[in-house]
């Protein structure tokens, strides 16, 4: 899945960095590093509902159509993505806000060009029976990943109800194994994502008692470059941003077929990947460019950066907030909706 413990990131990002210095001027092997080159370029992703809109772009040929030579690169494990990005073996990845911010702290150049979906309800609180409000929950057995997003969602939830996680029996728990301790029993509460939420309802008698629908805009998803790439070959990546969203256009327009593609390209069935993608928010240009400006909540990358930035500082996983100009890169987004109108 797409969240990893922030830490594991890190000591991935120092390797790489050493790396980097060994050999800085010799691109990683297969790497489209050159701006003239005109290699494929190579976009990584991994499990996650909102990501499976790639495969909908290769199959319907709306790279090609645009002109951009595009490899597709499945990671299976969402950690190799992002050491894949910060070392160069790949050009672009999908990941989140929050693992973006790790290697930029790390003097690692990246860019987020585009915003993929939010997660809308993929992520939440899952509690026993008898547990009415977040305030019940004080005192409880809860359990989720330190450092990961859903730790986020879980002190944010804590803070609209005034609690702190002192205030809870707080469990430092992957969610491979929080999800099947809730369904056992052994816990009054975890924070999961899908599929992991919604098998814990159904087979642990549990309900949602708080998801990320209740905080729109906390846990982005984005399409991320390496910074030289970027600089080298800005028109490649307008053309993979307007590919997105003319594969945004088939789904509309041709629903059924296009659930199809995905839920294939996910080896899931139909209705499954279906809930999958109910739990995100997928994101039209129009989102695109209001999450790309500067604001004063969580549907603004910067805000959302900053918070999460602080939360990953508090818990000594970042040195230093990165700053966000530098990674946060609205040039593109606004460039392709000019020219889409």
């Amino acid at each position: 899945m797409r969240k990893i413990t922030l830490w594991i990131t890190c000591l991935l990002l120092v390797g790489t960095v050493l790396l980097s210095g060994c050999n800085a001027n010799q691109p990683a092997a297969g790497a489209s590093t050159d701006g003239k080159s005109g290699a494929p370029v190579k976009l990584a992703l991994s499990p996650w509902p909102g990501w499976f809109v790639w495969y909908l772009v290769k199959e319907k040929g709306f790279f090609e159509k645009n002109g951009v030579n595009v490899e597709l690169v499945w990671f299976p494990v969402y950690s190799d993505s992002l050491a894949a990005l910060a070392t160069g073996k790949v050009d672009a990845n999908s990941q989140t806000l929050s693992d973006t911010l790790a290697p930029a702290s790390k003097n690692i150049p990246l860019k987020a060009v585009l915003v993929n979906d939010n997660s809308f309800g993929g992520d939440g609180i899952v509690v026993k029976p008898g547990i009415q409000s977040l305030q019940d929950l004080k005192g409880k057995k809860v359990a989720t990943e330190l450092g990961t997003v859903d730790h986020l969602l879980m002190l944010t939830a804590l803070g609209k109800s005034g609690l702190k996680e002192k205030d809870v029996n707080y469990v430092n728990m992957t969610v491979n194994d929080a999800g099947p301790a809730f369904i056992a029993g052994n816990l009054d509460a975890a924070i999961l994502w899908e599929p992991f939420l919604s098998k814990a309802i159904e087979e642990g008698k549990g309900k949602l008692l708080f998801s990320s629908k209740d905080t729109p805009g906390l846990i982005p998803d984005l399409l991320v470059f390496k910074e030289e790439f970027t600089k080298g070959r800005p028109e490649d990546v307008k053309k993979i941003i307007n590919a997105w969203f003319d594969a945004l256009d088939y789904w509309k327009k041709n629903p059924e077929e296009s659930l199809k593609i995905m839920a294939k390209a996910a080896e899931t069935p139909l209705d499954e990947y279906k809930k999958g993608v109910d739990s995100v928010k997928i994101f039209t240009p129009e989102d695109n460019l209001k999450a790309f400006q500067k604001g004063e909540d969580y549907t603004s990358l910067f805000y959302t950066g900053q918070k999460t930035g602080e939360f990953l500082k508090g818990l000594e996983m970042l040195s230093s907030i990165p700053k966000l100009e530098s990674v946060i890169d609205s040039s593109f987004i606004e460039a392709v909706v000019k020219q889409r109108k």
